[in-house]
């Protein structure tokens, strides 16, 4: 039946970021969002809801737009060193051993974590896509999924560019439509400088004409372009610019972080948007994007956490924190990314960003994609305002304080366990296969 949430508060993470306290959130049959607003006011005249009355703050999942999940089996490997050495010495060659059962127990995992931090979607840039797919699918989670096509030193046995494009489309194909709204199927490049050009405009034909996700690396580290820039006298960017490669009208730049002017232009002109992974950003000292000025240019910008390889989690909390530290610390202003922006970056901003305008908000018509947040708590006290909760949210709040999530209106997570995960043997899973993988 049509569930009424009744919450101490609700916040819906819309453009004016409104807060209800206290709020309700109504959820129809089909696990979408029908109303949301002020819990005094009755409900509708006729309606026949449920009504379940949760403690905390209701706001909306959060959306992670830059994971490499799969790689819970390499968290913890080749640390403290410069991102293509980590790359070429250490993750390549273990991803070159892995088979479709180590990605599907490596997303399993990734899935109780994701969702036990309250993201309820996320998007994976990885090859064995379908095992991603089923991963996801078990887990009640949901997720866009950019089959990552890459041409790298021990990664021939997945096949030439053109066999991995092919298969991700036949794989996008069948979750075209409405086959399963928790899934969707995109593109990924995996960057300019490991696939040759026209690997790089055929998958842009292939994401334009379906209209489907396109997803790269773009200008992670300071110099990995620089053999491109040498060849061709011009950015990466302006380079993917010149071959139509941003031509699709879906398309997300993970990173990001070493742009000119004229490359920031070119995102806006083509409408491209940024996945802003702040702390796998500084912890291979890769820089700080500057995040302040995509906004202010309208470009669209969500948060990533990039692998748990070079994070070494996937707790979104984190970056939502982080990622306003940054830019003050780069801009030397005590105002950049106020608590309202913050929060935004992780829910409606990662929709955005993501070209899916059903997620990321508490408004009617959205999916119902649920996270409660309890606020007896020392970190929401004082509470006087309801820019206090917003404030206590990206501040003082963490995962931790997360209890309860719910995906289209199911429960996933109850009072901080995941109910759709054997954790305990996906931890055992991956501790074997991860253990295979490193000694070959």
């Amino acid at each position: 039946m049509p569930t009424r949430f009744l919450a101490d508060a609700v916040v819906t993470c819309d453009e004016r970021m409104t807060v209800h306290r206290p709020g309700f959130v109504d959820v129809d049959h089909a696990g979408r969002i029908e109303d949301v607003g002020d819990a005094t006011q009755p409900p509708p005249a006729g309606t026949d809801h449920t009504t379940q009355r949760v403690s905390g703050v209701l706001l909306p999942g959060l959306v992670n737009v830059h994971c490499h999940s799969p790689m819970t089996l390499l968290r913890g490997s080749g640390e403290d060193l410069p991102l293509l050495q980590w790359l070429e010495e250490v993750v390549w060659p273990r991803e070159g051993r892995m088979n479709a059962d180590d990605t599907y127990w490596g997303m399993t995992l990734a899935c109780a974590e994701l969702l036990r931090f309250g993201v309820t979607t996320s998007c994976e840039m990885y090859f064995y896509p379908e095992a991603v797919v089923d991963a996801v699918r078990d887990a009640g989670s949901r997720c866009v999924v950019t089959a990552a096509v890459l041409v790298a030193p021990g990664m021939e046995h997945l096949g030439g560019w053109q066999s991995q494009l092919d298969t991700a489309i036949g794989l996008g194909d069948r979750y075209a439509g409405d086959a399963d709204p928790r899934v969707e199927v995109g593109l990924a490049a995996h960057a300019a400088y490991t696939l040759p050009i026209e690997a790089l405009t055929g998958i842009a034909e292939a994401a334009g004409q379906r209209d489907r996700l396109l997803q790269i690396h773009v200008a992670e580290s300071q110099h990995e372009g620089a053999e491109l820039e040498a060849e061709h006298g011009k950015s990466v960017p302006a380079l993917l610019e010149d071959i139509g490669f941003f031509e699709p009208r879906r398309v997300l730049a993970a990173h990001s972080v070493w742009l000119s002017d004229e490359d920031l232009a070119i995102y806006r002109r083509a409408g491209v948007a940024v996945a802003h992974c702040p702390q796998s950003n500084t912890k291979l000292a890769s820089g700080i994007a500057r995040v302040t000025d995509f906004l202010e240019a309208g470009i669209a910008v969500g948060l990533g956490t990039d692998g748990p390889a070079s994070n070494n989690d996937l707790d979104l909390w984190e970056e939502a924190r982080l990622a306003p530290l940054l830019q003050r610390a780069r801009t030397g202003e005590a105002t950049a990314l106020p608590a309202e922006a913050a929060l935004g970056l992780p829910t409606r901003g990662g929709a955005q960003a993501l070209g899916r305008p059903d997620l990321g908000v508490l408004e009617r018509g959205r999916w119902a994609d649920l996270v409660r947040l309890e606020t007896a708590d020392a970190a929401f006290v004082p509470m006087l305002t309801d820019r206090d909760l917003l404030a206590h949210l990206v501040w003082s709040a963490s995962s931790r304080h997360v209890r309860d999530v719910w995906v289209a209106g199911r429960r996933v997570v109850a009072n901080g366990v995941v109910l759709t995960v054997d954790e305990e043997r996906a931890r055992a899973e991956v501790q074997q296969r991860a253990e295979r993988l490193a000694t070959g």
